[in-house]
């Protein structure tokens, strides 16, 4: 199956580049439709015209993003330009600390294809 997404111009970036190795998501009924061994079509925002496909490796769940964050260094969530902090901060401008608790959350584990 393929599953599109969007991303934020420098979190798209750092996936483009091979950084960040691990999409990070609520684990709402969307994403509960993501499999191992499906393809994601990320697109960059805001005008959607530039993507790339990836290859779902790995599904991990966690309760929260702060659960997910202690398993994992920034450079494979991101990128060492930014910390788990900023990166905390940036991802609960999305996701509420309420929703977090409503679906859990998602990390992605992915391969550029």
């Amino acid at each position: 199956m393929i599953h599109q997404m969007k991303l934020q111009p420098n979190q798209y970036s750092f996936m483009k580049d091979g950084t960040k190795r691990i999409e990070i998501r609520l684990n709402d009924e969307k994403r509960k439709r993501i499999k191992i061994g499906d393809t994601i079509k990320f697109f960059k925002e805001p005008d959607l015209e530039e993507s790339f496909e990836t290859k779902v490796v790995e599904l991990n769940h966690y309760k929260n993003f702060e659960k997910l964050f202690e398993n994992y260094d920034i450079d494979i969530l991101a990128d060492k330009s930014i910390t788990k902090e900023e990166l905390l901060k940036e991802l609960e401008k999305f996701y509420t600390k309420e929703k977090q608790k409503e679906y859990g959350v998602l990390g992605i584990k992915i391969e550029k294809v």
